[in-house]
């Protein structure tokens, strides 16, 4: 399960509106039947329209500053296990939205008067999207840009020959275009991956856009707070405040599990990618004590998915679980294939 919570911003500024991010995310109802689009829902509510989405969010912004986000965005993406667990890709993931958005107010260390923050106390909506397209940061479409660079270059060099700008063969430049494309790392349904491209398979995913500011319109909460759970004094009185991520991603994932009667792999948790970035040494001893077919599971994950890096890794901690990783590797290949789980 992998969760982002981001603010909205339009260049170097936070949005001031919502109408563009509310417009981007009806991008799969474009040219649809209305009755054959998704429709924003939220607590308690479905079939929401764009409208008034945009009309809510961009009414409770009361004292906000300029320098202040006016919503959050919250991305919940399920792996592809994940979906295969849920039945209903629709029905069960606004069930499950549902009660991440519990999750998400547990996880505020806020009173609103005199009590916890509670669902009741939040404005937000969400949206299914069924689909994804490759970006140009995704791994597969930047090991084959080598290949398309070459590819682009061919095509441009046909095109002076064909206008007689240089000499060359134009058969031989389109055979080897041809070879290119097929000897590109990364391929889909015999094609090579490039940006843009819809990706294969159940990419179903929820948008949720939160607005900064309680219901009322009176109380800021804040899930991109840097504190987690402390108190200050104001005014003469002592105030909680912050958000705990760590609590947040981590009841969400529990809350997944529970829901759907999944069992969760070692490598698919947020305390193991966290481990991983803090401490890998500690992260490859863990996965080489799983049991054999735990073990064989999470090879079968990490070859598919890739190993869970991210941006933030320091380069030397990256280096070295790599180089961990790969003198694990022919260890872990015998337990894959030991195991009664086929690649």
């Amino acid at each position: 399960m992998y969760i982002t919570i981001t603010a909205q911003k339009l260049g170097g500024n936070y949005s001031q509106g919502s109408a563009d991010f509310v417009d981007y995310l009806e991008k799969e109802n474009q040219g649809l039947d209305q009755e054959d689009g998704e429709y924003f829902f939220n607590q308690y509510g479905d079939q929401i329209s764009a409208e008034e989405v945009v009309r809510e969010i961009d009414a409770n912004t009361a004292k906000l500053e300029k320098t202040e986000p006016r919503f959050y965005s919250i991305t919940i993406s399920p792996s592809k296990y994940e979906l295969n667990r849920i039945q209903n890709s629709s029905e069960d993931l606004k069930k499950y939205t549902r009660e991440v958005m519990k999750d998400y107010v547990a996880s505020f260390n806020r009173e609103i008067n005199g009590r916890p923050v509670n669902i009741d106390d939040i404005k937000y909506y969400a949206k299914i999207e069924h689909q994804r397209s490759f970006k140009g940061t995704d791994k597969q479409v930047r090991e084959n840009q080598p290949f398309a660079s070459k590819i682009i270059q061919l095509k441009s060099d046909i095109q002076k020959v064909e206008r007689g700008e240089i000499s060359g063969n134009i058969a031989r430049m389109e055979r080897e275009i041809q070879k290119l494309e097929k000897t590109a790392p990364h391929q889909q349904n015999g094609a090579r991956i490039v940006q843009g491209m819809p990706k294969e398979g159940n990419q179903s995913h929820v948008h949720i856009i939160v607005s900064r500011k309680d219901a009322s319109n009176r109380f800021s909460l804040s899930p991109g707070s840097k504190y987690k759970a402390s108190q200050v004094e104001l005014n003469g009185k002592t105030v909680k405040r912050g958000f705990d991520r760590d609590k947040f991603f981590s009841k969400a994932e529990k809350t997944f599990d529970k829901n759907f009667g999944y069992q969760r792999n070692f490598v698919e948790t947020y305390k193991a990618r966290k481990e991983f970035i803090k401490n890998p040494r500690s992260y490859f001893s863990v996965l080489m004590k799983l049991p054999t077919n735990e073990k064989a599971m999470a090879m079968r994950i990490l070859k598919q998915t890739g190993m869970p890096m991210m941006p933030s890794i320091p380069t030397s901690q990256a280096q070295l679980a790599l180089k961990v990783f790969n003198r694990l590797r022919k260890g872990l290949d015998i337990a894959v294939k030991s195991s009664s789980i086929g690649i």
